[in-house]
């Protein structure tokens, strides 16, 4: 299987990595803490139901360490994680770190219009975060 991130991923933020076969993503918007992980998987498989019990106890596995990083980092009041994939059915999930503070709050994210791209030295700064976090 050759892999191939969608552009709109991928023109949407920060690779940090990959781990378990998945690649982690810092969504290009500073106003919240958003990851994406969008697992290396055949472009059938769109959704986590879909994936073997190995392959799906890899990827909640990651979910899991990142939302420990996001709330451990960040300090939200809140996460909110989702496989969604309406508009791009390439299997991925966002990992969101909410609170009351944040413009969207307390709707959702995905529809919410304000962006605020990050500083080059603050994605450098969560990306040694998240390598520490690992370590």
């Amino acid at each position: 299987m050759s892999f191939v991130l969608h552009p709109r991923l991928a023109a949407g933020g920060f690779e940090l990595g990959t781990r378990h076969r998945c690649r982690v993503l810092l969504k290009n918007n500073a106003l919240f803490p958003w990851f994406i992980i969008v697992p290396e998987v055949d472009e059938a498989i769109e959704d986590l139901h879909q994936l073997d019990l190995t392959r799906y106890q890899e990827v909640t596995g990651l979910i899991r360490e990142i939302s420990q990083f996001v709330a451990h980092h960040f300090q939200p009041d809140k996460l909110n994680v989702a496989c969604i994939g309406n508009q791009v059915r390439q299997m991925h999930i966002h990992i969101v770190g909410r609170s009351p503070e944040d413009p969207a709050w307390p709707g959702v994210v995905w529809s919410h219009e304000g962006k605020e791209a990050y500083a080059p030295d603050a994605v450098d700064a969560i990306r040694a975060a998240w390598y520490a976090w690992l370590a």
